[in-house]
This record gives C-alpha cells, structure tokens and sequence, in this order.
C-alpha cells in the first residue's frame, strides 16, 4: 500500500509538472498582438507573432491586428424630418504598437465600445444635414465625411479606419411614393416641354424655310427682272443701231447726188414721151390737148 500510495504521488507531481511546463509555454498566430497579463494585471511588453516562454501565471490575450470588416444596420433622419434606414460597411485594425494600451483602457470589446458609437453618432450627425432627396444623389459625399469624422474620433486609441462606405439608403414606402410621383410629374412635363420645344422649332424652321423661299423667288423674279431690261434694252440699242445705220445710209446717198446725176438718172428713166396735160403760168384750169 505504501508502494502503491508512493507511486500515486510519484505519477501526480509528474503530471503537474507537465501541466505547469505546458502553461509555461505560449504561440502567436500572424496577424495578432500577444498582450500578456499577471493576475489581471497588464504587463507594459506584448509578444509578437511566433513561440514564448512566460510564467505560469501570466495569460496571453491574442489581439488580432488584421483588417477586418463590420457592417451594420442603422437609422437616421435628414434635415426635413425623413426617416432613413442605413447600410453601411466600416473597415477597420488596431495598431500593434498601441495594443497594449487599447486592451489596458477599453478591452477586447474596442469596436463595441468605441468604434460602433462613433460610427452611429457621426451618420445620423452627416445625415442630418441634408434634405432626404439630395441623400440619395451625395453617397459618396457621406461615405466620405462619415469616415472622416470617425477617424478622427478613434485614433486616439490607436484604431485605424481605413474605409467607410454606405452600402443602401432606404427610406419609408409613403416619401418613396411621393418622391416616384414627383418624378413622374417631372418626367412628364419634361416631356411635354421637350413635344413643345419640337413643335416651336418646326414651326421656326418653317418660317425660315418660307422666308428663304420668298426671298429666293424675289431673287428670281428680280434676276428676271433685269434680264428683260437687257434684252429690251439690246433690242432698243440694235433698232437705235439700224435706224442710224439707215439714216447715215441715205445721207451719203444724198450727199453723193449732185443735179447732174439726177438728170443723168431721169434721162435714163425718160420713155421719149411728153406730158399729156400742161398748166400754164397763172393758170388753174386743165385743158384738154387733144
């Protein structure tokens, strides 16, 4: 019994003894921040990834430095008073060389406790700012001036942001009614304006074309017009031109008729006969010289 009693002890202190070394002994995966604590308390070193010695007493808090990413589900109101539903993704890490701090101030539940808050009270703050129409057209614009003001708000803890994007805005079915209504009516009268716009540029292009056209045919008729007065006036020029030519015709005839010829030209017209009737001197009465 005593030998069985000895070997009992003898196989207990081994076994806790393993168990001891086994605690002595910790891992770090990549991507994480050991944070080492003694009883509770935080020690002012961490441990990287990879295989560490510490006491037995000493826990490892592993705190992953990856980039991870939350989405969530929110509400707000914009400046005239419309409730909006909010999808939005952050993207965010911890510092490894402030994890330490951050696990000694806030603890494991950092996004819970800091980043979630800010991230709610700075949406409906950028969402309050415009009316629910231009909320719509200015995602980005949110996106972008959420995310600035939550990164502000956390790094002081060492929490990096590297991304806030609003993924839906949803807002109740009665203002989504409306808004589609609006619409219509804005299309509709767009249209309307756009058949009008149609209808007074044929009209103007119409009238152009008839102006064009009488301005054409006044330029033909003109174009006529002067034509005729060419020809008529070629035509009063040649009969002009005739008239002379006729005229400058007999003068010369004239000027070259002297007494001589002409009784040369009536001699040779002469038939040898005397006039059959003869008027004396003073005389007005025809006899008869039969």
């Amino acid at each position: 019994m005593k030998k069985v009693g000895k070997v009992i002890i003898a196989v207990g202190a081994l076994v806790l003894v393993l168990v001891l070394a086994l605690t002595c002994f910790t891992t770090v995966p990549t991507g994480y921040t050991g944070i080492v604590t003694t009883f509770g308390r935080v020690e002012n070193y961490t441990f990287d990834a990879g295989f560490h010695v510490k006491s037995p007493f000493q826990r490892v808090v592993k705190m992953d430095n990856r980039t991870q990413k939350a989405e969530e589900k929110l509400q707000a109101f914009s400046s005239d008073i419309q409730q909006v539903d909010i999808s939005i993704a952050v993207n965010y890490s911890i510092d490894q060389t402030t994890a330490e701090k951050l696990y000694k101030t806030v603890g494991e539940e950092y996004y819970s406790k800091i980043l979630y808050p800010r991230l709610l009270e700075n949406t409906k703050a950028v969402f309050s700012k415009y009316t629910a129409e231009k909320l719509v057209a200015f995602r980005e614009t949110l996106s972008s001036e959420i995310s600035a003001l939550v990164v502000e708000d956390v790094q002081e803890y060492g929490i990096t942001v590297s991304s806030i994007a609003v993924q839906d805005i949803d807002f109740t079915d009665a203002f989504t009614n409306a808004v589609e209504a609006k619409q219509v009516a804005q299309q509709n009268k767009l249209t309307a304006q756009t058949q009008q716009d149609q209808l007074t540029m044929e009209a103007q292009q119409e009238a152009e074309r008839q102006v064009i056209r009488a301005q054409a045919e006044a330029e033909q008729a003109k174009i006529a017009a002067k034509a005729d007065l060419e020809v008529t006036k070629i035509q009063a020029d040649a009969a002009e031109y005739a008239g002379q030519k006729e005229a400058a015709k007999n003068k010369a005839i004239a000027e070259s008729l002297t007494d001589e010829l002409v009784r040369y030209y009536y001699i040779q017209q002469w038939d040898g006969k005397l006039p059959s009737t003869m008027l004396g001197e003073g005389a007005n009465v025809l006899y008869g010289l039969d």
